[in-house]
């Protein structure tokens, strides 16, 4: 769950540092005090907001930051909007993380008017024994039928209110926040498979450098090593934990859903349990 914010950051007349990196731009405040950063090729942007804490029944470490991530209608380019970064700075609507929890277990149903576009989501529906079914699109959690080109694609019903883990990426990026979405890979649309994401997807790709990481960026891995060593898994990076560690939040089918815990591998980028020995890299939205 995520806990209330705390805090303010105020906003006066603007009266900001710009500071061209080769990455992109950092903002900062007259006093030095840093803002955002924009990265060059990606909607993605990183801001300065009130404090939040990120936690679940099953994570043995939150994490607790002030930085709030949100998408521009296009990839940044050279210049910065600065009408779009006041209104962005002063916006307490859910961003890429808060609307990420809100299909975690136990999430409160949300409605547009009769259509549920958010609450506690599954992976997918039980198969015999304790198999679960892959390939639950954000389509198939809304239960509508989506256009791509000529193609169109009906939603499962069996999958309503399921979510895999490219699923639940193209649900919060794509759905709730406007990416563009496809089913191949071009390089401009967030399409079906976590291997296309990672090889072809819209933004920047960041490669296996931690060090790199901003929250929002997402991670991937090669956590099942009965396909080869394709990417197979995908999630969203949250931040540093309280016990120093990489944490991030994916829908895992021995979560049954969007998870940050541990059952069954710790939700995190480093060491050798499942995800840390199977991360290979991350890209920017």
């Amino acid at each position: 769950m995520l806990s209330p914010t705390i805090g303010s950051l105020s906003q006066a007349t603007p009266a900001w540092r710009v500071e061209a990196t080769s990455e992109g731009v950092q903002v900062r405040s007259a006093e030095g005090q840093w803002l955002a950063t924009f990265t060059r090729g990606s909607r993605s942007v990183l801001l300065r907001g009130p404090q939040r804490t990120f936690t679940e029944d099953t994570a043995s470490h939150s994490v607790t930051h002030d930085r709030w991530v949100r998408v521009l209608g296009e990839p940044f380019s050279e210049e910065m909007d600065a009408e779009w970064l006041d209104r962005a700075l002063q916006d307490r609507s859910p961003d890429v993380l808060g609307i990420a929890f809100q299909y975690v277990k136990g999430s409160p149903l949300i409605h547009e008017g009769k259509l549920r576009i958010a609450g506690d989501a599954s992976y997918g529906p039980k198969l015999s024994g304790k198999a679960v079914e892959e390939g639950s699109d954000y389509n198939d959690y809304l239960g509508v039928s989506v256009r791509y080109g000529v193609k169109r694609d009906l939603p499962e019903k069996r999958q309503f209110g399921s979510l895999d883990c490219s699923g639940f990426i193209r649900m919060v990026f794509g759905f709730r926040l406007g990416v563009p979405l496809g089913l191949a890979s071009d390089g401009r649309k967030i399409p079906r498979r976590a291997s296309q994401m990672y090889e072809d997807g819209p933004g920047v790709r960041l490669g296996s450098d931690r060090g790199k990481l901003q929250p929002g960026d997402l991670v991937f891995f090669d956590a099942d090593k009965s396909d080869g060593t394709a990417i197979d898994h995908v999630g969203i990076f949250l931040g540093i934990d309280t016990a120093g560690r990489p944490r991030f939040i994916s829908s895992r089918k021995s979560a049954d859903g969007p998870t940050m815990g541990d059952r069954k591998g710790a939700s995190v980028l480093n060491g050798r349990g499942l995800y840390g020995a199977s991360y290979r890299g991350a890209r920017r939205l």
